[in-house]
């Protein structure tokens, strides 16, 4: 199950040739990659997710590129599958039936920061450090921060509701996205949401289409909420002898009052992957916290003392500082550098985002590390601590380890649900997790869904084979 592809037909070779020409006659040949070895770039997301070469990959660089893409899908009768950065872990962006790619990053302009209102407008392509550099040059703030914020593009974070550390105190992307153009399969364009900090006309399309995973439209320009950028920010590194003392001490800091803006989590495991990258962590260590809160200066400080006294109570090993921007910096890079670190420990890895509530956390690691005991597969997790968003992650390095990650896996899974959890918190379902779809959510509730996808996508050709168990959403 682990890597089973969703049985997504391909569309004939008569439909392939007339989605081409149709392709190549609106957006013009230099849009349009035809050639296989060009096409296959395509192919893959950060996932593991196995896709199928696409027969055409748009480049587009407008919005009317997007428009026509979808016009020429629906006409041709062939999937069409969007594309941001390529930086999804569930195969959201793998094209499991061929067909076409649409490939969004070209459409990369920051079209609009207004001071006055707190609010930009960006195009779906725009890398999402960008936005975070232009408005903080202006006092300006815009929360989300996944950890790919350097390569990820806004569409594709608005389209799986990423989060990030600072989801935390801050919420995720569906809590600044104030509406957006919205391209419907066929190439229908619907404005969607509003310019304004408040409305409540009508149903909340905009937040239905946040988290759709490009099933059910693809993003013009999006609207986005910005607040004011913090004054002042202080990171705190504490070590803990083992997972229970680091989760006591995340207990007693939203105990004691501390809206920290992140807490961060390493298990030993990963602490282990992180020495072995050259970080000269403490051998006592058996987890870590990165804690970091903001405000004002004299807020910091108050609540610099409170992380302080928690992490006494907990017992922890020690309790570091950032000094300066420098140390900070220095702090967070591990940070961002721990799936590539990881990367190194092992040919092949998957990481599960699973979400549960943070008194569970140590039960559910145990439960994990009991698991791949049984299952003999290496495991290793971090995450965000403060709204218990864990990032699980398996290692294996040959195939006959695979049907072992594949139960450890679903041991995950039935733990998380069991534990009142929620099988993904940023990463989305996708292709890897849409067969485990079911251990949350009810047969009524899947079928709703399946209804509200019917609605917008009446032939199942945008992104098939994506959120839902049992194949081609043409089979819906």
């Amino acid at each position: 199950m682990l890597l089973s592809r969703p049985d997504v037909p391909r569309p004939s070779v008569a439909a392939r040739d007339k989605a081409r020409r149709l392709l190549e006659a609106s957006l013009g040949p230099s849009k349009v990659l035809v050639e296989r070895d060009a096409c296959e770039r395509f192919v893959r997301d950060e996932s593991e997710a196995e896709g199928v070469i696409p027969d055409a990959v748009v480049l587009a660089s407008s919005t009317d590129d997007i428009q026509k893409a979808l016009g020429a899908a629906r006409e041709a009768e062939v999937p069409i599958t969007p594309r941001a950065g390529g930086t999804g872990r569930t195969g959201g962006a793998v094209p499991v039936g061929g067909g076409i790619v649409l490939a969004i990053s070209g459409t990369n302009q920051l079209k609009d920061v207004d001071l006055r209102e707190g609010i930009a407008v960006v195009e779906p392509g725009l890398i999402l450090k960008s936005l975070h550099d232009a408005v903080e040059r202006e006092g300006w703030f815009y929360p989300p921060d996944p950890n790919s914020l350097s390569s990820c593009c806004l569409g594709g974070n608005v389209a799986e509701n990423a989060g990030g550390p600072r989801a935390f105190k801050y919420g995720v992307t569906r809590d600044y996205v104030l509406g957006m153009t919205a391209l419907l399969i066929g190439g229908q364009r619907l404005q969607v949401g509003r310019r304004t900090l408040k409305g409540v006309t009508g149903y909340d399309v905009t937040a239905l289409l946040v988290g759709s995973e490009g099933t059910l439209a693809v993003f013009g320009d999006i609207t986005l909420k910005l607040i004011r950028k913090p004054e002042s920010v202080t990171t705190l590194l504490a070590l803990f002898p083992d997972v229970r003392a680091s989760t006591r001490c995340v207990a007693e800091m939203t105990s004691a009052g501390v809206t920290a803006r992140c807490i961060e989590f390493f298990d030993g495991s990963t602490l282990n992957a992180m020495r072995a990258a050259g970080n000269p962590i403490d051998a006592r260590a058996g987890s870590l916290l990165l804690i970091e809160v903001d405000g004002s200066a004299r807020d910091c400080e108050v609540a610099a003392e409170r992380v302080g006294m928690a992490c006494e109570a907990a017992q922890a090993l020690e309790v570091l500082v950032a000094q300066d921007a420098g140390q900070r910096e220095r702090l967070w890079a591990a940070r961002r550098e721990m799936s590539h670190a990881v990367r190194k420990l092992t040919r092949r890895k998957l990481s599960e985002d699973v979400v549960v509530p943070r008194q569970c956390i140590a039960t559910l690691l145990e439960r994990v590390a009991a698991s791949c005991e049984k299952h003999r597969v290496r495991s290793l997790t971090y995450g965000h601590a403060g709204d218990g968003n864990l990032h699980v992650n398996f290692l294996w390095d040959t195939d006959d380890e695979m049907p072992g990650v594949d139960l450890a896996i679903g041991d995950l899974f039935r733990e998380v649900v069991a534990l009142g959890g929620t099988l993904s918190g940023e990463h989305g379902i996708g292709v890897l997790k849409a067969p485990y779809l079911p251990l949350e959510q009810s047969p009524e509730l899947i079928a709703l869904q399946k209804d509200l996808k019917r609605l917008f996508d009446p032939s199942g050709l945008l992104n098939p084979g994506k959120i839902f168990p049992g194949g081609a959403h043409q089979a819906c």
